[in-house]
């Protein structure tokens, strides 16, 4: 079964970290490349950060530049998110998605969102007091 499970997600207090991670099954996350997004109550559907399938490219939203950091496995076929000095704001549910296309910035990653190929389930991420 092709499939991305998200884990990691939880209650955190403000300023705390949190890391996320997305395992891929039934294919290798190497030939893909990733995006995390985040959808909060209300709102729409977020693009945060991408990293290529070589790793070598990230990109962050402004949101979350200087705050969150995206690596790659390949040897765990994995997909990495560390989120720290996390805020009330970043509540939301968190998803990674793999895709063969390489996107340059985040707004473009964002409107292509539909041209990713697999998507994860989501994993709750609570920032509260």
């Amino acid at each position: 079964q092709l499939q991305l499970v998200e884990s990691g997600g939880g209650l955190v207090t403000p300023g705390g970290s949190l890391r996320l991670s997305c395992a891929a099954s039934g294919f290798s996350l190497y030939y893909y490349a990733i995006g995390w997004f985040r959808q909060a109550p209300g709102k729409e559907r977020e693009g945060i950060s991408y990293i290529s399938s070589g790793g070598t490219a990230t990109l962050y939203a402004d949101s979350v530049k200087g705050r969150f950091s995206i690596s790659k496995d390949d040897a765990k076929n994995t997909v990495y998110l560390q989120m720290d000095s996390l805020k009330s704001e970043d509540t939301a549910v968190y998803y990674c998605a793999a895709g063969p296309e390489h996107f340059s910035d985040i707004a473009t990653m964002n409107s292509h969102a539909d041209r990713y190929t697999y998507w994860g389930q989501g994993t709750q991420v609570t920032v509260s007091s």
